[in-house]
């Protein structure tokens, strides 16, 4: 075997640990997908919203930060977060919620930098507030990001003391694909067959409230626009490493709908005006509704889909936020 096979095979072990069940490697490149960016985003969504702005607040000076904290090592590979929160909090007897901020990016590109002026504001509110870093489907293929995002939810437990953070009043807030895995994080909690085998793993990765903002609750539904490979493999299909038809068990089984039962928290859903961004949440919200959990629905008409990263939607989205979160945990 020559020498680049060898590099190549080492690579491919390095990028994909846990390989299972027939998943393609085509999408496992091995370099990051820079192809969604708030720039990128904002320079599509400005030609037929001529008068956005990119929310972008400096750091408030009643917030402090935490940058680049290793929270797990997954197959050695070190995955970060940021911590955003109030300043002199640790001299203040009560403990605080926390929120674990997802981004988006198709499961393939974007970077935690991207929820940071939301990290801020919910820290400026009260919240102890973090960005994590997940493996994309250019590293590794579903289920490595639900694994990572577990481990952080079980990291912001293990370090609860340190952060002053109340471990009975954890949410969890996502966009777009963030969303997607947001909701699966949030009515996943403690399931064995999801949780990975890496970090802090004594702890509990359940929440107690979810915040999906445009991310899709069910992947095969009539509504769904996910994995349509007609013209080129979607981001779905590269995540997942298999098309819908060839492994919907895989699909079925990260959607959020697929789980909903008397143990799911509270969920807000905020929306753009492009419905096949939140494909199941009506059906989603029918089983909540029997089962007597509260949600709330808040869609701004016309916004296009990354509307939480502009002016004038930034601000909305994080108030609706703030007295979703701030409803919930006033009733534990």
């Amino acid at each position: 075997m020559s020498k680049i096979a060898v590099i190549a095979g080492s690579l491919y072990l390095w990028l994909s640990p846990g390989l299972t069940m027939g998943q393609r490697t085509s999408g496992l490149i091995g370099v990051p997908d820079t192809s969604f960016t708030v720039h990128s985003a904002y320079s599509k969504a400005k030609k037929t919203h001529p008068d956005i702005r990119i929310a972008a607040p400096a750091l408030p000076p009643t917030v402090q930060a935490n940058l680049n904290v290793v929270y797990c090592n997954q197959n050695g590979r070190d995955l970060h977060i940021d911590a955003f929160y109030p300043v002199n909090q640790s001299t203040n007897r009560n403990q605080l919620p926390a929120v674990l901020l997802i981004h988006g990016g198709g499961w393939r590109s974007g970077d935690r930098s991207q929820q940071i002026p939301m990290a801020q504001q919910l820290a400026t509110n009260g919240y102890v507030a973090v960005t994590a870093e997940y493996r994309l489907s250019t590293e590794a293929l579903y289920p490595a990001a639900v694994h990572d995002l577990k481990a952080a939810i079980r990291w912001l437990r293990t370090n609860a003391r340190e952060y002053n953070i109340d471990p009975d009043r954890i949410a969890i807030l996502g966009c777009s694909a963030g969303g997607q895995l947001a909701a699966l994080l949030g009515t996943t909690g403690n399931r064995k067959e999801l949780e990975g085998t890496s970090c802090h793993t004594e702890q509990s990765s359940a929440v107690q409230a979810i915040v999906d903002v445009d991310g899709v609750l069910a992947f095969i539904h009539p509504e769904s626009g996910e994995g349509d490979d007609s013209r080129s493999t979607s981001a779905a299909t590269y995540w997942f490493g298999a098309s819908k038809t060839e492994k919907p068990k895989l699909w079925h089984e990260a959607s959020a709908l697929t789980y909903v039962d008397k143990s799911t928290p509270p969920i807000l859903f905020l929306n753009s005006s492009v419905d096949r961004m939140h494909a199941g949440r009506d059906d989603m919200i029918g089983k909540l509704n029997a089962l007597g959990i509260y949600s709330e629905v808040h869609t701004f008409a016309d916004a296009p889909h990354p509307f939480w990263l502009f002016h004038p939607w930034f601000e909305p989205t994080v108030s609706y936020t703030v007295n979703f979160l701030n409803k919930v945990f006033s009733k534990k």
